[in-house]
């Protein structure tokens, strides 16, 4: 296998969320502990171009990823229901289930340098990918304006919603702040609290030039993965974009989750590419 395969195996529930155009929330789990509703993909633009992409890298056989034949693992991947559970589905094949292989949960597979970074390889792959884009100066704007209904206490670095509504921008890697972090109404990996039953809405730009990042509403704790993207559930049913690519001269990648943050806790938004979490890409989200 090589590295570039390697990436679409541990980035294999990402690939969907670039191409469907509308930064597609993937949702692997409903309120804490319970699964969310399976939801409907219908085939189109975004199933086609799935199935464009993996064609391309994988041919029709997909020899050496996650199978060797039509019926078995790649197979599925490729099918609807593949790409249904990709999309927010609760079923998923056999070979998905279980303790996932050390090799993949570390980074010996895939390295630690910034040559070998899966972010930096995902987000070539999918700079060109259909979906709403900002410039440069949006970004900016959009990184440090405070959103309507909240409360910034910069001290404390906190944004605090007391609406029934939330909504807010998450610019990731902004420019001119510190790389692998995420910039909302002007502060780094603030502490975000909305109250019980509001419904939330997350509007994440990828800022980054070289480095593709995503974001996940997650347990507490999970920053501490390396491989988020394959351990860390959705808190909430559609709280989840897990990736975005590079920017292009079109402008820079645009996606929004939406969920209801039905359960009070503490959870934790974080960029669920490898490795990233663990750099920085991670703060405190608080229900109560």
């Amino acid at each position: 296998m090589t590295r570039k395969q390697a990436m679409i195996v541990a980035g294999a529930a990402v690939i969907t969320a670039a191409g469907l155009g509308t930064g597609a929330a993937i949702a692997a789990s409903g309120s804490p502990g319970r699964p969310a509703a399976s939801s409907s993909a219908p085939a189109g633009p975004g199933y086609s171009w799935y199935r464009s992409m993996m064609t391309g890298y994988y041919g029709t056989g997909g020899a050496g990823m996650m199978g060797n034949s039509s019926s078995g693992s790649y197979g599925w991947m490729m099918s609807q229901a593949g790409y249904r559970w990709m999309t927010g589905g609760v079923s998923s094949p056999g070979w998905m289930t279980g303790a996932l292989p050390p090799a993949m949960m570390g980074t010996a597979m895939m390295g630690t340098g910034t040559g070998t970074d899966p972010g930096t390889i995902m987000g070539r792959l999918w700079a060109n990918a259909p979906g709403p884009r900002v410039s440069a100066a949006q970004a900016a704007a959009l990184g440090g304006q405070v959103p309507a209904g909240a409360q910034v206490d910069r001290a404390a670095n906190t944004l605090t919603f007391t609406t029934a509504t939330a909504a807010l921008t998450i610019v990731a890697s902004p420019s001119g702040g510190p790389d692998e972090t995420f910039r909302a109404a002007g502060l780094t990996n603030p502490r975000v609290i909305v109250p019980a039953g509001a419904r939330v809405s997350i509007q994440l730009v990828n800022a980054d030039p070289d480095t593709a990042h995503g974001l996940v509403v997650t347990s507490a704790g999970a920053a501490g993965s390396w491989m988020p993207m394959m351990t860390a559930r959705p808190a909430f049913a559609g709280s989840a974009l897990w990736f975005l690519g590079n920017p292009t001269q079109a402008g820079m990648h645009a996606g929004t989750l939406t969920f209801t943050a039905s359960a009070a806790g503490s959870y934790q938004y974080l960029c669920p590419v490898p490795g990233h979490a663990q750099k920085g890409m991670a703060g405190a989200f608080i229900v109560r």
